[in-house]
């Protein structure tokens, strides 16, 4: 029996990956425990418990930006969280520290330095960031999600994706879809989402235009987010939700997407192969733009920044590609072709060829050679 850590959390993008790792290594070695390091304050904080998972919690530590008196209590609560998780790592006896990024994965890479525990990394977004650049210099076990990722000793794994993403089949599923949401089998469907707090832009901009759109023999489920003031609407084929608990049916139900490009998004929509229109949040350092380069150089994606998606952006330029049916299943091949739908198992085989390396250096046996390959930063 082996027992691992998973560090990270704070969003959805970041617990969803991990627990997609979790669940497929304890599937594999049921025998094996996992423990998740997160923040009271992050989404970990109610879904790791909800799978099942113990979660152990840190401190939530921005890294700050300007001096001020938080940067100044940041070094010693830094290393106060260090020095809790290596207790943990040494009472638990964690033969393997997996990292996905968020406030809990800098203090778990340095305690796993500081205790000679593995490293294993993941990086969702195509831009990494600091706690990950770190960790890929302690590690030859790195994963990323995009091609165009540079980081140390990386290499492609895809998105770990929930299993109902995972095992989609939308041509089997579409029905059950339109029964999910009272959709009309005979019309095409526009998936309209800028994820679980949805995007206010994006939500303005289709409620404006939702009658140029349904006039052209389209049908819109909008996922709007449980804070958005757009509501129920009157349009016969306008569908407005505030969350969506079934994603796999509103995927199997589209025949094209409009959403932001975080990056669970644009795997999950590569990975059942859906064509789109990516909007990055013109916010934060420009990772959404890196997510959407594959997918859109393939062919399967449309980039439009944030302040041209505009009513008349939809009327002048989404209508044109909604019209062209053919041309959508061209792009729903392309959109394919860029994605993966083992980047849990691929994951998975990191962290256990992270434990078998220490099981063979504790014994004396040679370790295997390496197959990551070295992609250095410039």
């Amino acid at each position: 029996m082996s027992r691992f850590l998973f560090a990270g959390g704070g969003t959805a993008g970041h617990v969803n990956p991990l627990l997609a790792v979790a669940d497929r290594l304890t599937q594999r070695s049921p025998e094996d425990e996992v423990l998740v390091l997160g923040t009271a304050e992050g989404l970990e904080s109610r879904l790791v418990p909800m799978r099942g998972y113990e979660l152990v919690t840190i401190p939530r530590l921005p890294f700050p930006r300007k001096p001020n008196a938080a940067a100044l209590r940041f070094p010693g609560a830094f290393w106060s969280a260090v020095r809790h998780t290596e207790r943990i790592i040494r009472e638990r006896e964690i033969a393997v520290v997996l990292g996905v990024g968020g406030y809990a994965a800098a203090p778990a890479y340095v305690a796993a330095k500081r205790t000679g525990t593995p490293v294993v990394v993941h990086e969702q977004n195509a831009k990494p960031g600091l706690a990950n650049r770190m960790a890929a210099v302690l590690t030859t076990h790195v994963g990323v999600t995009f091609s165009n990722t540079r980081l140390p000793h990386s290499q492609v794994v895809g998105m770990p994706l929930r299993r109902e993403i995972e095992r989609l089949d939308r041509r089997a599923e579409r029905a059950a879809g339109f029964a999910e949401f009272g959709l009309d089998p005979d019309r095409p469907v526009l998936l309209v989402t800028g994820g679980s707090s949805g995007a206010r832009s994006i939500n303005r901009t289709v409620h404006r235009a939702a009658a140029t759109i349904l006039g052209a023999g389209w049908q819109i489920l909008h996922v709007v987010g449980a804070a958005s003031d757009i509501g129920p609407s009157d349009l016969d084929g306008y569908h407005v939700l505030p969350y969506c608990d079934r994603m796999d049916l509103a995927y199997a139900a589209a025949d094209f997407v409009v959403s932001r490009s975080g990056a669970g998004m644009v795997c999950e929509l590569t990975a059942v192969g859906l064509p789109s229109v990516l909007v990055p949040y013109p916010v934060g350092n420009g990772e959404q733009r890196h997510n959407a380069r594959d997918v859109v150089a393939a062919g399967g994606a449309l980039l439009v920044d944030d302040a041209e998606f505009t009513p008349d952006w939809v009327t002048l330029q989404l209508l044109t590609v909604l019209e062209d049916r053919a041309g959508i299943a061209d792009m729903a091949v392309r959109a394919g072709s860029v994605g993966h739908r083992d980047g849990a198992d691929r994951m998975t085989g990191l962290v256990l060829a992270a434990a078998a390396g220490r099981r063979g250096s504790s014994t004396g046996r040679p370790t295997g050679t390496s197959t990551t390959s070295t992609t250095e930063e410039p």
